[in-house]
């Protein structure tokens, strides 16, 4: 059921839905713990993977095929190669990986029945921010070793006497608030949109039902049109901001000094 359905109009007044049915989802099934965010998931998980599968390698590609490489030719020109530089190759599945992830569970929130961006939960957001942490992580230790925290906490040509405020700075912007932002940031956009679309989908219900408010009507139906269109080019510019993001905390991991 849509969640502008629940919207009900009290002597003359409109009422917005409570905050549990714009981002809390009963189970499917009883009992099953499983509820519509599980299985958007499952969806925006489900859909890249066949897409990979499905898509062919021929000589002369098909149009799924041209489909799948144009995704990968994008993540690895505008996202891995300038967030990491040099070596970035290895790093392109797991940018396509967030990129098409995150993109295809906020799409979800123009989607009929749906209605919902994966995103605007902080679960999914908190997975994709602590695996880019890893990752980061792991590439600083794997190419420099116990070297890769020392280029980090004592940054070259800082005088001595300022380790004692710079160091402490850059333990908690890096290895603590980094993924905290990383995750906040795409989560924050994704519920302020459903939370914008929500407010413009009951406006647009309590002045229909009153047909004198016709004007104000026209209005909010059509900032709801407007609103739903902005928030498909949202989908894919967080899901590009995450994704730059992660390659360049791997960048920074992989080339420290610079």
């Amino acid at each position: 059921m849509s969640i502008v359905s629940i919207f009900a109009a009290e002597e003359g007044g409109v009422q917005f839905p409570p905050i549990e049915n714009v981002v809390e989802w009963p189970n499917i099934i009883d009992g099953i713990s499983f509820n519509k965010i599980a299985l958007i998931c499952a969806i925006a998980f489900a859909v890249p993977v066949a897409m990979f599968l499905l898509s062919k390698k021929e000589m002369i590609p098909g149009k799924l095929q041209a489909f799948v490489e144009g995704i990968i030719e994008f993540v690895e020109e505008q996202i891995a190669k300038p967030g990491i530089g040099k070596g970035y190759e290895k790093y392109v599945p797991l940018l396509t990986a967030f990129f098409l992830f995150i993109a295809i569970g906020n799409l979800f929130e123009v989607i009929p029945f749906f209605q919902m961006p994966m995103n605007a939960r902080m679960g999914p957001p908190l997975v994709f921010a602590l695996t880019a942490w890893i990752m980061f992580i792991a590439v600083g230790v794997k190419h420099h070793g116990a070297g890769y925290f020392k280029e980090v906490l004592f940054p070259p040509g800082v005088p001595k006497a300022l380790y004692l405020l710079v160091t402490p700075i850059e333990f908690l912007s890096t290895f603590i608030v980094r993924p905290f932002s990383h995750a906040v940031r795409l989560f924050a956009n994704m519920l302020a949109g459903h939370i914008l679309l929500i407010t413009f989908g009951v406006l647009c219900i309590s002045t229909f039902e009153a047909s004198a408010l016709i004007v104000p009507f026209i209005g909010s139906f059509a900032g709801l049109i407007a609103f739903t269109a902005f928030e498909v080019g949202v989908s894919f510019i967080q899901a590009f901001v995450f994704a730059i993001l992660a390659a360049v905390y791997i960048g920074g991991a992989l080339h420290p000094a610079h």
